[in-house]
């Protein structure tokens, strides 16, 4: 079975940073592109930053590029998600995707999902 484990959320003010993890088991994971979603109270869930099977590539929302960097580490399983100047409005639950593919801001494209971490941003 395919399990995602994310990890890292918390409470932190506007400004702060934090960095969340995401790791895989019972897949093969440098076989699959990751990425990372959010869905705050009353929206949908949305796109945040993906990342190719070898690292070599990476796809941002525009909301988050400047502030967030995705990357992965193959030999350990694990993606992470660094997210450095955080607004209230990136409050939400984080989740943690695989896909077969290439990286991809769809979210249907991903085929595996973790049960998510919740980062709050209050001053």
């Amino acid at each position: 079975q395919v399990q995602l484990v994310e990890s890292g959320g918390g409470l932190v003010q506007p400004g702060d940073s934090l960095r969340l993890s995401c790791s895989a088991s019972g897949l093969t994971f440098r076989s699959y592109a990751m990425g990372w979603f959010r869905q705050a109270p009353g929206k949908e869930r949305e796109f945040v930053a993906a990342i190719s099977w070898s690292g070599g590539s990476t796809y941002y929302a525009d909301s988050v590029k400047g502030r967030f960097t995705i990357s992965r580490d193959n030999a350990k399983n694990t993606v992470y998600l660094q997210m450095n100047g955080l607004k209230p409005e990136d409050r939400a639950v984080y989740y943690c995707a695989a896909s077969p593919g290439n990286p991809s801001p769809k979210l249907y494209e991903y085929h595996y999902w973790g049960q998510g971490t919740q980062v709050t941003v209050s001053s």
